[in-house]
């Protein structure tokens, strides 16, 4: 058994953090691929993930508190296959391949952004990370080969090469008295700020919280012709493209946030919120 499986808590750890990979992947394309990993060693070249056109790797930095790095590198099948899916789900059909690794990259963004998180939890201390980028590297490494499978078709491994400084903190056992990461539903729960736990606040969000945005509830939409909106008085009604029973939409400035049902509070509307919008939902909304 490899060092990374043989460690209980860094077991869950990246089980948690291969899962949230899963949920990210299934917010992009509206399909939820099975996820899996295993350790590896070696360099780039004998894993068949080599620097080059069909490789797209990506670098995240982070600090925990020392630096430490963290590279992606991704065949071209598995992020074609992936940013082609992100895409049709976002309502484009056809794309290029620039923009089908870009949404790939931005996949990928999202994925290391739990790294740290889960790190965190692991470590019992604050970990934070640099915006990533497009980097490669020749370095003998340890790996994690996490492998995507939707359907019927299995997408090549993706490889996630650890620097000494984070491998070192994946090895070791979490600190004594420190709780082993939460299970991945449980993780996911307290990332979005569901969970029973609130996340450690962050000095940067306090800048933000008094800022006021605006917010509007969509009954719904309708096109008319300008002779028809010239005919427009007193007591005309216009159809709208939304059912009486369907949820209305809830709008923070103009993006979609929410849906939901319309109710009476002390004789003034509201909204219960009853669904959460996903993000392709969100990027459809100002498209």
């Amino acid at each position: 058994m490899s060092s990374l499986q043989a460690v209980e808590g860094t077991r869950a750890l990246l089980d948690a953090w291969v899962e949230n990979l899963s949920r990210v992947v299934e917010s992009m394309t509206d399909e939820h691929p099975v996820a899996a990993w295993r350790d590896a060693s070696g360099t780039a070249a004998s894993l068949g993930l080599s620097p080059g056109p069909d490789v797209a790797w990506w670098l995240h930095k982070l600090h925990c508190p020392r630096d430490a790095q963290v590279w992606v590198a991704t065949p071209r099948q598995t992020w074609e296959h992936l940013g082609t899916l992100a895409l049709k789900a976002a309502g484009l059909e056809t794309s290029d391949p620039t923009e089908i690794k870009n949404t790939w990259l931005e996949i990928l963004g999202q994925w290391q952004s739990a790294l740290a998180r889960a790190l965190a939890t692991h470590l019992g201390h604050e970990v934070t990370g640099e915006a990533g980028g497009e980097s490669a590297s020749e370095v003998h490494a340890n790996w994690v080969l996490v492998s995507l499978r939707l359907g019927e078709t299995e997408l090549p491994p993706l490889g996630v090469a650890l620097d000494p400084v984070l491998f070192g903190l994946l090895a070791a056992p979490a600190p004594k008295g420190e709780p082993a990461p939460p299970p991945a539903a449980q993780q996911d729960r307290d990332i979005s700020g569901r969970g029973s736990e609130p996340a450690p606040p962050s000095r940067t969000l306090d800048l933000l919280l008094d800022l006021e945005l605006p917010v509007s509830i969509s009954f719904g939409k309708t096109q008319l012709p300008l002779k028809d909106v010239l005919k427009l008085t007193m007591g005309s009604i216009v159809e709208l493209n939304r059912g009486i029973s369907e949820p209305v939409e809830v709008l923070i400035n103009h993006c979609l946030v929410a849906r939901g049902e319309i109710v009476v509070v002390e004789g003034n509307y509201g909204v219960r919120i009853q669904q959460i919008a996903s993000r392709m939902d969100r990027l459809r909304s100002i498209r």
